[in-house]
């Protein structure tokens, strides 16, 4: 599921913010842009950690090899922005129709839009084919609170909460910016009394920072926190205090000026594909070997040892590979599929 829903969420992307069409899902010609920015993403991780490295101009020797391929992709972006702007501004309703008279188009790029509902979505489906209980509480949810697939829509997917609690469980799990993000106190924050952090007195120009996937598995914050659990965001017993302590340790999409700007967008995203799935399908981890991919192993080392936590790697996003899942379409639902692009064209 890592390849469809990033190509996905690109796609997604590139539709919302220039109406141009990248054609991932179905086309393999701009599927280069996908390694131009696993490339990027990785260099932006070493230097957010060895911020010297990138002005020891280490950056241009980690990207030499994709040289030729980033400017391709540059010139793919270029051609979005200058096929937008062929047309008038309000030719469609999209991200350019409200940024056209500040958009500079010889700075325009696209970043890792379609990555963070990667991750949110191929943990999702991991979960739920690990979790039959979880996953039958969510399907009786979604195939009981609509009459069909072309009701399923953002507005109304407000009212299904076992769908978000599933989700936001996913992301606390497996969160799709799992690293830390580092931070330091500017000059002008600090004042004439010390920074303190948990008793201990920060000097200037120390970074500090929260590693997120250690925060969602606190155990102070989030109990048995290694347990996919949907209805710990929905217990009624929970007390008030201990529901705030949970949403304040709750960061997938980081927090502060480093939040992602997309979060709601991701959420809808998210949202319609996990409600979409189960409302034309049911689905279950492939058989054999290649099911396991995704899952943690004993012999892949102490903390990814547990087959029933999908495996991220840190590289400022989140690298992953799986879930492999298998599909069986529900009777004759899935002929839905073709009469609601029908309606919509």
């Amino acid at each position: 599921m890592t390849a469809q829903t990033r190509r996905l969420g690109l796609d997604i992307a590139g539709l919302l913010a220039f109406g141009y069409d990248l054609r991932l899902q179905n086309d393999d010609e701009n599927r280069f842009m996908l390694t131009v920015l696993d490339g990027g993403t990785f260099a932006s991780s070493v230097f957010l950690h060895y911020p010297t490295a990138q002005k020891a101009r280490f950056g241009y020797l980690m990207m030499l090899p994709l040289l030729k391929l980033r400017e391709k992709y540059l010139n793919l972006i270029h051609k979005m922005i200058t096929t937008r702007m062929a047309k008038t501004k309000d030719a469609r309703h999209d991200l350019y129709s409200f940024v056209a008279d500040v958009l500079d188009a010889g700075s325009g790029g696209l970043r890792q839009t379609g990555d963070t509902g990667k991750t949110a979505m191929s943990a999702t489906f991991f979960y739920l084919s690990r979790n039959p209980e979880a996953y039958q509480k969510l399907a009786d949810e979604i195939r009981s609170n609509f009459e069909s697939g072309s009701e399923i829509r953002g507005a109304a997917l407000a009212s299904c909460h076992y769908l978000r609690a599933c989700i936001d469980e996913a992301l606390r799990m497996s969160p799709p910016a799992p690293g830390i993000l580092w931070r330091e106190l500017a000059p002008e924050e600090s004042g004439d009394q010390p920074f303190i952090v948990d008793g201990h007195v920060i000097p200037d120009g120390t970074l500090v920072g929260v590693n997120t996937y250690s925060l969602h598995h606190n155990e102070e914050y989030f109990p048995n926190s290694f347990t996919y659990s949907p209805e710990r965001w929905l217990d009624p017993s929970t007390t008030p205090e201990a529901k705030k302590l949970m949403r304040d340790a709750f960061a997938p999409f980081s927090t502060g000026p480093r939040g992602c700007a997309g979060r709601a967008m991701a959420y809808l995203q998210i949202n319609l594909v996990v409600a979409k799935t189960l409302w034309y399908f049911d689905f279950e981890a492939a058989p054999g070997k290649v099911g396991e991919i995704g899952a943690g192993k004993p012999e892949m080392g102490t903390g990814r040892e547990r087959p029933g936590e999908f495996q991220l790697e840190d590289i400022f996003g989140s690298s992953h590979d799986g879930p492999y899942l298998t599909f069986k379409p529900r009777g004759n639902i899935w002929k839905e599929i073709g009469e609601d692009n029908m309606e919509q064209k």
